[in-house]
Order: structure tokens, then sequence, then C-alpha cells
């Protein structure tokens, strides 16, 4: 004959703990696919780049112009990228060489902005990253 088991309380909190972990994937999964804050490119993103770039970043004499041919001056001129290439991948901030290079993921002595004490805040380097993957638009 058989004897019933009872789930020991062992086995009760490791389900306690599992269903927990479930609700927590499943509360993160929910917030994912909440509408997220659009970012602009005009309110959002420019005074970011007027306030930390735009001194070298501006033809026709600024020092990361002249090197790059980088101009941060309007959306068009960004987008156009540098001599070497686009520096944004719109949808794709992991590839965009303007993320990287903000966010410290390049060589040390490439982070931006040069010449200046203090990198970008972690607030403004979301805001890029953020406009850059909801598709870099002139909004």
């Amino acid at each position: 004959m058989r004897r019933k088991l009872r789930p020991t309380r062992q086995w009760l909190l490791s389900m306690k703990y599992r269903r927990a972990i479930a609700d927590g994937i499943f509360v993160a999964l929910l917030a994912g696919c909440a509408p997220r804050h659009t970012i602009s490119y005009h309110q959002d993103v420019y005074p970011i780049l007027e306030t930390n770039c735009l001194a070298c970043h501006r033809p026709p004499d600024g020092e990361g112009y002249l090197k790059t041919h980088l101009s941060m001056e309007s959306y068009r001129s960004l987008m156009q990228g540098t001599l070497y290439g686009p520096v944004i991948v719109p949808g794709n901030s992991r590839k965009s060489i303007l993320n990287m290079l903000v966010e410290g993921r390049a060589d040390a002595s490439l982070r931006m902005p040069h010449q200046r004490d203090t990198p970008l805040t972690a607030e403004e380097i979301g805001i890029l990253r953020l406009w850059v993957d909801q598709g870099a638009r002139d909004n």
C-alpha cells in the first residue's frame, strides 16, 4: 500500500519563491510593454548637445569639427555624421558611435565630451540612448 506524501516545508518554501520569481518576471514583462515617453530631439536631445558638445562640434573652427567634420548644430548635420561615417544608428544605441562615446564604451581617451571634468549625467546618457532606440527622429 502506498503512503500519501505530504509536501515538506522546504518544498513549500521553494514553490513560494518560484511563484514570487514568476510574478516578478511577469510584472517586468508588463512594464517593458508599457508605452514609454517619446524623446524629442528639439526638446530633450538638442539641449544636451548644445550644452555639452557644440563648443567643439560647431563649424567652422570647433576642434571636434576640424578633426572629424561632425557638426552638431542641427539634426541634419548630426545625422550626416563624420568623415568616417554616421555616428547614429537609428533604433540601435548599442551600435551608435555617439552612444558608445558618451557612455564610455569605447577607449577611455575617446570618451565624450573631451576637455570637460565631468561626463554626461546618467539621465542625459539615458535620454540620448532612448532617443536613438526610438529611431532618432527629428521631432
